[in-house]
């Protein structure tokens, strides 16, 4: 009997944004443990397995539970937010069930930070703005200290997970220009989704008067509202195959 458990990201919010091997586990599922408010419960009509919500729940109590139905002869998906391998925590998961000898098989999924930049319209790396992007998170329970002020001075892309609730406090320590674009997307791509555009310098009062503390992406950079780009060079003149 195999044994083995997949770990599927669910996208961003909307449904429609799992990917087709993601859809078709769900479909498969006898059970289907998935992570609370992120997962958008629309998601979940995809299966008609038994769903477990994990919020609350430890590690251990997860991985019992994970275990119990493999034992059982069960298909099990453990279903995350956006793509597992973005603040995921996967690795310990995986390495519980490996005691357990469960084998992991991830299905991967759309990260929020791309369908943050499907609801700006606008992309992440623009020619002459900027060529990199940088994800992150500020410092909280599980991170002593971060890296923002530091990365922040590179001006370039940034995309700030898990910093809804201190957005006035990571503003206060970025060292790009008061003027540099700000974007913060409340549930990217759900049918509640919101956009509150403004700068370094205004988009912790524009954010708190919009009621937001949670579930929202932070965009920093110059191509939340690009201006003096530079067309790219695969459009812009007749050349050899890449």
């Amino acid at each position: 009997m195999e044994r083995k458990v997949y770990f599927v990201g669910a996208g961003p919010g909307n449904p429609k944004l799992i990917t087709v091997l993601g859809r078709e586990m769900l479909e498969k599922a006898d059970l289907v443990m998935y992570a609370g408010s992120l997962v958008n419960p629309e998601v979940l009509n995809y299966t008609k397995g038994e769903t477990v919500d994990s919020y609350g729940l430890t590690l251990d109590e997860t991985t019992k539970i994970i275990a119990d139905a493999v034992d059982a002869g069960k298909f099990v998906v453990r279903l995350h937010s956006g793509d597992p391998s973005l603040y995921g925590s996967v690795i310990e998961q995986m390495e519980e069930l490996r005691k357990y000898d469960i084998e992991v098989e991830r299905v991967a999924g759309v990260s929020s930070v791309f369908a943050s930049a499907a609801a700006l319209g606008t992309q992440l790396t623009l020619n002459g703005v900027s060529d990199t992007l940088i994800i992150t998170r500020p410092a909280g329970k599980t991170l002593e200290k971060d890296l923002i002020p530091e990365l922040s001075a590179y001006n370039t892309t940034m995309a700030i997970f898990l910093g809804t609730q201190k957005i006035r406090e990571i503003m206060d320590k970025v060292r790009c220009p008061k003027d540099t674009p700000v974007a913060v997307v409340f549930h990217a791509s759900w049918e509640d989704e919101e956009v509150i555009a403004g700068t370094v310098e205004d988009i912790a009062d524009k954010v708190k008067d919009a009621g937001i503390t949670r579930s929202a992406m932070i965009i920093i950079g110059g191509v939340v509202d690009p201006k003096n780009y530079r067309r790219s060079y695969l459009y812009g003149v007749a050349q050899e195959p890449l």
